[in-house]
């Protein structure tokens, strides 16, 4: 299996610092700062670009498996809300709120539901966050 990786430079300065931050394929880059992930400066942060890999691997694992037992979705859309908090020793990801839509011909809400559930226990970021609390909401669109 492929190796990904990421570059972030960080260069601290009297306004509590900046940097950038680059993935491998070089899609895109993104600033982030002390503002930025703390307050509500311009630019990315690192729980902004952790949710928005969540909110992609879930989504595809659970089109994944919805697919593999004979529900072909049209549309699955995921958003993650990834909380920082001051703890002891720092600060620590307590929580991330998984919100996602399907749009799946043939298929109850329970069924989806099910689907989704198994996702977020199994999708690969979700088990690299397990020691985060992840909630879910699912819900099948008409």
């Amino acid at each position: 299996m492929p190796v990904r990786s990421a570059r972030a430079v960080w260069e601290p300065n009297e306004a509590g610092g900046g940097g950038e931050i680059v993935p491998e394929s070089g899609d895109f880059k993104t600033s982030y700062s002390r503002r930025s992930r703390f307050e509500q400066g311009t630019g990315s942060n690192p729980e902004e670009l952790l949710g928005a890999a969540h909110a992609a691997c879930f989504s595809m694992a659970l089109s994944l498996a919805l697919s593999a037992d004979g529900h072909q979705p049209e549309r699955v859309e995921t958003e993650a809300k990834v909380h920082i908090d001051r703890a002891e020793a720092g600060f620590r990801i307590t929580l991330i709120e998984l919100s996602t839509v399907g749009r799946v011909p043939g298929i109850t809400s329970q069924t989806f539901s099910e689907f989704a559930d198994r996702a977020k226990r199994t999708c690969p970021v979700s088990m690299a966050l397990a020691g985060a609390e992840i909630t879910l909401e699912a819900r099948l669109e008409g």
